[in-house]
């Protein structure tokens, strides 16, 4: 989840949510950005936070009760291993794409256990065993992972309210064009996106989100009936060309 605090309480957007925005944005760029295959790239960076970790007992929680931001969790393979298990279901390049995000997210702790670097090596031999099957070459592939690293940085920008105040830009991260992008919200509440990637000159895109008034929970499975039971709003964001 992602977890931030507003004054009646937490808004919660579930990372799948913030994977169907990150594809929204997706959808939009121009198609001199875009890659091969790119309703299974869309897909891709649609499903690249799915398969969330079954809660058990306090999973869902920290320490004093609140509903846990996705980065005040440990990392676990548990997610992983069950992401790239449906993902080799639907195509190659899905498979691909969706392991270099893995590599990407657990390199880090290479050494740190033994089922990490088991994991990691597979990824590796999978990442060439696509390449080769696709006739795909490693720079192809690497630019086509800068659109899912590019739409996902953004996409976690807009769920985490991270747009500086005063019209103050901030870095999303180099696209698949080497490019480095930059966002800001202008003073009239749009989002301006610089250089533009997108082929319309303004886009609507929107996340949905629930609302928790109770502040601490005991368990799981308390924090699972309230979310069920909050209604499902909308974020909205009108992103503009200068």
């Amino acid at each position: 989840m992602i977890v931030n605090a507003i004054p009646e309480g937490w808004e919660v957007i579930y990372q799948q949510a913030h994977g169907v925005l990150a594809a929204q944005l997706a959808y939009q760029l121009k198609p001199e950005l875009q890659c091969r295959y790119w309703v299974e790239t869309v897909i891709a960076i649609a499903n690249h936070d799915n398969r969330q970790k079954t809660w058990r007992g306090k999973d869902g929680l920290t320490p004093a009760g609140a509903p846990a931001d996705f980065t005040l969790l440990p990392t676990t393979l548990e997610q992983a291993q069950a992401l790239m298990h449906a993902v080799r279901f639907q195509s190659r390049w899905v498979a691909m794409l969706t392991s270099m995000h893995m590599s990407y997210l657990y390199e880090s702790q290479r050494g740190q256990q033994k089922g990490i670097n088991l994991f990691l090596d597979e990824q590796q031999a999978l990442q060439k065993e696509c390449r080769q099957g696709l006739g795909v070459s490693q720079k192809e592939a690497a630019q086509a992972y800068a659109i899912m690293q590019w739409c996902d940085r953004l996409s976690l920008i807009l769920c985490r309210h991270e747009l500086p105040a005063d019209e103050r830009a901030l870095e999303i991260t180099q696209g698949p064009d080497g490019e480095t992008y930059f966002v800001k919200r202008l003073q009239n509440t749009s989002v301006n996106v610089e250089p533009w990637p997108f082929s319309a000159p303004q886009l609507q895109v929107q996340v949905e989100y629930r609302v928790l008034e109770q502040l601490q929970f005991k368990n799981d499975a308390g924090l699972a009936k309230a979310l069920h039971q909050a209604e499902a709003q909308s974020l909205e964001w009108l992103l503009k060309s200068s």
